[in-house]
């Protein structure tokens, strides 16, 4: 396969182009404020902790660290790709490249998938925030709080929520950037805010169940069995998920082939660093006990820093809400860039109808593509929504399957596209072949587990048809749906599948680096 030469389209030989995007617009902070935006830790992690404390007790630290080495490894090798083909369809672009179209195709759509469906929950979660805020200020417990679990207002603001993101989204990089500053600087200090003070009150001896933080916190040979292991991993891969945003903003940013890979590393250590210092201060402070604030109890496990903010910051107590609200709101914004994106890559090259290549003339962004993924958020949401809301959750739990399945594609596409040069250096071997191997075939197990696990009727709400396990049910559809519609348009419009619009490539020891054109 011959390479892209500069001033060229390359479209007849399957090389990469640009699609008519604002170049250069994002630098490293700003990309590293998106990817932090839409991993959302307030939101991630209120949800997340009293699951994972259920799981492993006071081992949640070291579940957050071995969930962390898998997504580092695997940003080792998204940023060897990036580094030679910035494209922004990512694992779409990259898949198709190193195994061809139709693994590229599918690689895409679990992209897609899962950004949708998280999309629909984040605007929900946003919509009970609102009002659990609002009741805080009020000071009328539980009863303007109860709204939100109203369906008919639910939805309304729901939809609401998603044409402001919607609109925000459609506009340039830069108002995105701008309104990400203010949103996740305030979500960042409030979290550290209330770390501080839970620390305070295990030193002033006022702490719910005080405990002092342990080094054994991080030993993860102290958790009882091999399945909460991969149960405590399954959520940690979850709260870290989000990152390769940064990948997706690449033919957007200043420096392209060196800032999203940047951005993805920093983005990831930013994260780790944060959940390690909220779970320990929590867990000092509640203890995994299932009195009235321990972390074990199972009334406070779905929204920890709801129930813990009061005791431990008092009065100040609504900005922990407020911190949630934010993480939710600016997620579900920063969270359209990724799903917008690689649709316009699928359209542009052919894979998808050519509708999604449109770019907005006045804001250079993929604007058929950013509304179409809120119609179909938004229509999926209010849907599911009406007919059971343990559907709707289940569909977000089968979410982690989507997060496995992409995931581990790019890291084997890393491994198999370098696979003339693995041996060309010791930074080529590591990097290129061992850490994307090693961090591919871990979400690979954690994939197959998942999906044998949630077979289980009693797996995630215990909802079940015929005694199968709806979660299992749900990822399964969303895997065979895009098979069905990616058969659809190959007999539709053949010539991607054909590898003319991108093709495979392997570069060879004396190949230079891909340029977009």
């Amino acid at each position: 396969m011959s390479q892209t030469k500069p001033g060229t389209r390359d479209s007849g030989g399957g090389g990469l182009s640009q699609k008519g995007l604002s170049a250069g617009t994002v630098g490293l902070i700003g990309a590293v404020v998106i990817g932090i935006s839409c991993i959302a830790p307030a939101y991630t992690l209120t949800a997340a902790l009293g699951p994972t404390v259920s799981e492993v007790g006071f081992q949640v630290p070291a579940i957050i660290v071995i969930g962390f080495i898998p997504m580092l490894l695997v940003a080792f090798g998204y940023r060897e790709l990036n580094n030679r083909m910035p494209d922004s369809g990512t694992s779409f672009t990259w898949a198709t490249r190193a195994f061809g179209p139709w693994v590229g195709w599918m690689a895409g759509w679990g992209l897609i998938s899962a950004t949708i469906l998280v999309l629909s929950n984040l605007s929900g979660i946003a919509v009970e925030f609102l009002f659990l805020l609002i009741d805080q200020l009020a000071g009328n417990p539980g009863t303007i709080a109860e709204l939100a679990f109203n369906p008919f207002i639910n939805v309304a603001v729901c939809l609401a929520f998603m044409l402001g993101a919607t609109v925000i989204s459609y506009r340039d990089m830069q108002t995105t950037q701008k309104l990400q500053y203010v949103l996740v600087s305030f979500q960042v200090i409030v979290l550290v805010i209330f770390s501080v003070a839970a620390f305070v009150h295990v030193a002033n001896g006022s702490a719910f169940d005080g405990n002092l933080p342990s080094f054994a916190w991080f030993n993860p040979f102290e958790v009882e069995s091999l399945g909460a292991v991969v149960a405590g991993l399954s959520l940690s891969i979850f709260i870290f998920w989000g990152w390769d945003v940064t990948l997706t903003m690449n033919e957007e940013t200043k420096d392209p082939e060196r800032t999203p890979g940047r951005a993805a590393t920093m983005t990831v250590l930013t994260i780790v660093t944060l959940y390690l210092l909220i779970s320990i201060s929590l867990l000092s402070f509640s203890g995994v006990g299932e009195g009235e604030l321990g972390l074990g109890n199972a009334d406070i496990q779905s929204n920890v820093f709801f129930f813990l903010s009061g005791p431990i910051l008092g009065p100040l107590a609504f900005l922990v809400s407020l911190a949630v609200l934010t993480s939710s709101a600016s997620s579900l914004q920063s969270t359209f860039v990724s799903p917008a994106r690689t649709l316009l890559a699928m359209g542009h090259y052919g894979a998808l109808p050519k509708q999604f290549a449109r770019v907005s003339p006045r804001f250079f962004t993929p604007g058929y593509a950013t509304i179409a993924a809120s119609i179909v958020a938004s229509v999926f949401y209010a849907v599911m929504r009406f007919i059971s809301e343990d559907v709707l959750w289940d569909t977000i739990t089968a979410l982690g399957m989507m997060i496995c399945f992409y995931y581990g594609i790019t890291a084997f596409a890393c491994v198999w596209y370098f696979r003339k040069q693995w041996f060309d250096s010791t930074r080529m071997f590591f990097f290129s072949f061992l850490f994307p191997l090693v961090g591919g075939l871990v979400l690979a197990a954690l994939f197959v587990m998942t999906l044998r696990d949630s077979m289980d009727p009693g797996y995630g709400s215990g909802s079940n048809i015929a005694g199968v396990g709806l979660v299992f049910l749900l990822g399964v559809t969303v895997i065979v749906l895009g098979v069905v519609i990616m058969i659809i348009q190959a007999r539709r419009a053949p010539a991607f599948f054909r590898g003319e619009t991108l093709g495979m490539d392997a570069p060879t020891r004396t190949t230079r680096k891909e340029t977009i054109t």
